[in-house]
């Protein structure tokens, strides 16, 4: 007996002769159980997998299936024997086959052996031969024959190339060029197929044609698909200008070497201009969203892992520059993981993951996505240190920085995690995340009021900016500076409050023309409202100052500045819990602030029941950029509005 999952679901016994399997819900109970290799699958697995609302006798139906399936399969078991092919172990079933008896594992298993070796290349024709059309043809559309059929069709993709490669370094296939040309035409966005097509055309001496096909393949990938050609292509067109292309036998292309899709992507590009900030760090984001979606509808699910991976560019703000944006790379990377389901490349679903993670900053995330976005960062991390990957681990790592937001007082776990970038990218050579390293290790001194060991890491940030082309860094670091004058402002014999905001307003200048629209928005109102509170000051009231998205904390010292104290307290009332970003302690703490000058003691005790493991840092501070000063003097307010 055999059992046949590439194209519709079938079994055949030794003679051909095709065996009557039931009706639709039984071949997908088999379809499933070929799926998982030889594993248990639990019966509620199996209930989850055919039902997408079970119905009460879930169970008992497919206990029904089950056991029609047995006699199918087993036709001249005796009753009382136990089963030996659809087997009942411990909470579900398991299908015991040979590997040699179903085609799948079949074609599985010869394609593992070609990869290591030409010998089994008449094998593979074989068995890509038969395959009879899309695998589970006939399974409905579950999630789970979702990943079965993209995971196969993608093996099968790498098994067709592989058969053409091995063939061409062996000396044969010039006879392959129309089956390679019908090849690129149905998946045109495969690179190592474009090669194959091209080396074919030569190898039959059609010089001329083979630069046409390379000619083809690159403006199809240019204009469909936002991505430059791959060093394999580019090296291929000149070694047949020149007449140097490898000799059949000599090459050392086959094997799965030219597999990986490996192209310069309009990702690559666009992490390049995010670095340089500015328009281009703007419009760095729109390429990289545009090739993200061009990925996605060639339905190529490794393609898509890569480039979403691949804009691996360092975050330092837990704001997103444009959350509607991010909310689209999220999903396409939840998508795409899905897809990919828990068996895919590991290094890919932990790229995934960190997108996830560092894409999921905005300040309107649900409390659910919230927790899923903490969830990623935290699996991406675990991955990325098992595969032991530097720069993974670093761009993890960047992820659960971000992710550290949670709640207010967590500056010395994000110094911890700014040590261990910082120490990655120093010991393996990664300067972008040296950067990162350094302004996060800035960011959390400031936080806890170090402002020696926040100017060191200044130092050392705007040395490596220097080096790596990163003209964002001394941005962050002049406001930085402006945050240090306007905490010394304070101290006795420190600058004047003026000097304070003058360093704050040339701070601001520069970042305007920074690309960092998230972060600009309502920073140099918070900073100057930062200065007064530190000097005891009321709130500015100038109508002209846009607060952005930190509107709703200053209202109500502003209203108090304006003496229109009734309509403070109503704006108090309708205060929400501050976003669990850089700010967030700052916007308790002007909340504590507007209530204890109202006299609302419940809010002033929420605010500092909320603030109380943040004691020892400074609010405001954690982005590196302003003050409003220690937050223990806000709780010892709060406390004493509460005597």
């Amino acid at each position: 007996m055999r059992i046949d999952v590439l194209g519709v679901v079938r079994a055949l016994r030794d003679d051909g002769c095709p065996i009557d399997l039931g009706g639709p819900r039984h071949r997908e109970v088999l379809a499933r159980l070929v799926a998982a290799e030889g594993r248990t699958v639990t019966t509620d697995t199996l209930v989850d997998d055919l039902w997408s609302d079970p119905p009460a006798r879930a169970v008992g139906a497919l206990r029904t299936f089950v056991a029609a399936l047995r006699r199918a399969l087993e036709p001249e078991r005796p009753p009382r024997d136990p089963p030996r092919v659809l087997v009942t172990e411990g909470p579900g079933y398991a299908l015991r086959l040979a590997r040699d008896e179903v085609d799948a594992h079949r074609f599985q298993d010869v394609l593992a052996r070609a990869r290591r070796g030409p010998e089994a290349v008449a094998d593979l024709g074989a068995v890509l031969a038969a395959w009879r059309g899309p695998a589970y043809a006939d399974v409905p559309d579950a999630a789970w024959a979702r990943r079965e059929r993209a995971r196969l069709e993608e093996l099968r993709l790498e098994g067709v190339e592989l058969h053409a490669r091995i063939l061409l370094d062996s000396g044969q296939g010039a006879d392959l060029v129309a089956a390679l040309d019908a090849h690129v035409a149905e998946h045109p966005w495969r690179e190592p197929a474009w090669e194959l097509l091209a080396r074919a055309l030569y190898r039959a001496g059609r010089q001329a044609d083979a630069l046409a096909a390379l000619r083809r393949a690159r403006a199809m990938l240019v204009g469909d698909l936002g991505l430059d050609p791959g060093a394999g292509l580019r090296r291929l067109e000149t070694d047949i200008l020149n007449g140097t292309v490898p000799a059949a036998g000599s090459s050392l292309m086959w094997a799965g070497a030219g597999v990986r899709l490996g192209p310069r992507t309009t990702v690559d590009l666009a992490r390049t201009l995010a670095l340089a900030g500015g328009d281009a760090l703007v419009h760095s984001r729109r390429d990289r969203l545009a090739a993200l979606r061009a990925a996605e509808r060639t339905g190529d699910l490794l393609l898509t892992a890569r480039i979403i991976g691949a804009y691996d560019v360092p975050a330092l703000w837990s704001r997103a520059d444009d959350a509607e944006q991010s909310r689209a790379v999220v999903a396409a990377a939840e998508r795409t993981l899905t897809g990919l389901g828990p068996d895919g490349p590991a290094d890919l679903r932990a790229r995934l993951l960190s997108t996830v993670a560092v894409e999921s900053r905005s300040a309107d995330l649900s409390g659910s996505e919230l927790k899923r976005a903490r969830q990623a960062a935290l699996r991406a991390e675990a991955l990325a240190r098992k595969l032991a990957d530097p720069a993974l681990l670093a761009f993890a790592l960047n992820g659960l920085f971000l992710q550290s937001f949670t709640r207010p007082g967590l500056g010395a776990e994000r110094d911890r995690i700014g040590a261990e970038i910082l120490d990655l990218a120093t010991r393996h050579g990664l300067p972008d995340f040296a950067v990162l390293g350094r302004l996060a290790r800035l960011q959390s001194a400031s936080a806890l009021g170090d402002l020696d060991a926040a100017a060191s890491h200044a130092r050392a940030a705007d040395r490596l900016a220097a080096t790596t082309e990163a003209p964002l860094v001394p941005v962050l670091t002049q406001w930085f500076r402006a945050r240090a004058t306007a905490a010394r402002s304070a101290e006795p014999g420190g600058p004047a409050a003026a000097t304070a905001a003058a360093h704050y307003r040339a701070a601001e200048d520069a970042l305007q023309a920074a690309g960092m629209p998230g972060l600009h928005h309502g920073l140099f109102p918070l900073a100057l409202l930062g200065l007064r509170l530190l000097h005891d000051r009321p709130a500015p009231t100038d109508p002209r100052l846009d607060w952005g998205p930190y509107r709703p904390w200053a209202r109500p010292l502003v209203l108090l500045g304006r003496q229109r104290d009734e309509e403070a307290r109503t704006a108090l009332a309708a205060l929400p819990d501050p976003p669990h970003d850089h700010m967030q302690e700052a916007m308790w703490c002007l909340t504590i602030r507007a209530a204890v000058r109202l006299g609302e003691r419940a809010v002033a005790a929420r605010a500092r029941a909320a603030l109380s493991d943040a004691r020892t840092e400074h609010a405001g501070a954690a982005s590196g950029m302003l003050t409003l000063g220690p937050v223990a003097r806000y709780l010892a307010e709060a406390k004493a509005c509460a005597a």
